[in-house]
């Protein structure tokens, strides 16, 4: 199982001088075998996926939506396969209460946000609600489940049969728990991310900003690895940096939570690395 990174970056697109050693595009991932390509999220680092020419390598794309927020759909207009009717892409996310996913993804690609309509997609296009549901996707089991943060949003745990990949990009779930983290049956996320040999989480935040910006939906660093310590997993990218940090902040954020106090491996997620489980 291959994991790469197209965009590592919260909220906005960052991209410059400043942010190109972790990168500046907004949250895009993908999980890959020899048979089956997973996208997790849509944001503007599926622009730069686009090019890579998957069609002719994998028979069906699938793009998992952890929510709608634009830092994570904002890439969907600009993916090429879209646009080739030999392509089959299949497209899931979470409904709201009482929107299909559907219509929902049609308020973004639609006037005034976007010129193009959804409609106007000429692939084999296939659109799954999903909840707190496990589905398999071709050589991969999938579990999704609802998470602390605005909006319907998931989390997924993704697995081959030997290596589980967790996926948390907007997670808040210090948020009403001021002993975090202490309980893991009661922690948001927990069984996704329990005993997963890669979680990949929000780290948004210094201390000092997450006190500014509680009940926003992300997580400051020190929550992420007290998270990650509390699943017990083997290896953490931290991810979703902030726009306001640059290279040189997220290396100084990581020097000051991470060095020698883990169990575990810490990174800071790098946009264009490749990970081999």
């Amino acid at each position: 199982m291959k994991v790469t990174f197209w965009g590592t970056r919260g909220s906005i697109a960052t991209v410059g001088a400043q942010t190109q050693l972790y990168g500046g595009n907004t949250s895009c991932v993908t999980v890959s075998d020899k048979d089956t390509l997973l996208i997790l999220d849509a944001g503007s680092g599926l622009r730069v996926l686009a090019n890579q020419g998957f069609h002719k390598q994998f028979k069906h794309i699938h793009i998992l939506l952890t929510h709608l927020h634009i830092d994570h759909i904002q890439g969907l207009g600009f993916f090429n396969l879209f646009f080739d009717p030999d392509a089959e892409i299949h497209l899931w996310g979470p409904p709201s209460s009482n929107t299909s996913l559907r219509a929902r993804l049609n308020r973004y690609l639609s006037p005034p946000l976007f010129p193009v309509r959804m409609r106007d997609f000429n692939c084999k296009l296939h659109i799954h609600e999903v909840t707190q549901d496990q589905f398999i996707i071709e050589g991969f089991v999938v579990n999704s489940n609802f998470v602390l943060h605005p909006g319907p949003t998931l989390g997924f745990r993704i697995s081959d049969g030997q290596k589980i990949v967790t996926f948390i990009p907007d997670h808040e779930p210090a948020l009403g728990n001021p002993k975090f983290a202490i309980d893991a049956e009661w922690t948001s996320g927990y069984a996704l991310a329990k005993s997963a040999d890669l979680l990949i989480h929000d780290s948004s935040y210094s201390e000092k900003e997450y006190k500014s910006r509680r009940g926003w939906g992300h997580s400051a660093m020190h929550h992420a690895l007290l998270f990650a310590e509390l699943a017990g997993v083997k290896r953490l990218e931290l991810f979703h940096h902030d726009p306001s940090h640059d290279d040189d902040e997220l290396l100084r954020l990581f020097h000051h939570h991470v060095d020698g106090k883990w169990n575990f491996e810490v990174h800071l997620a790098i946009e264009n690395s490749v990970i081999d489980l």
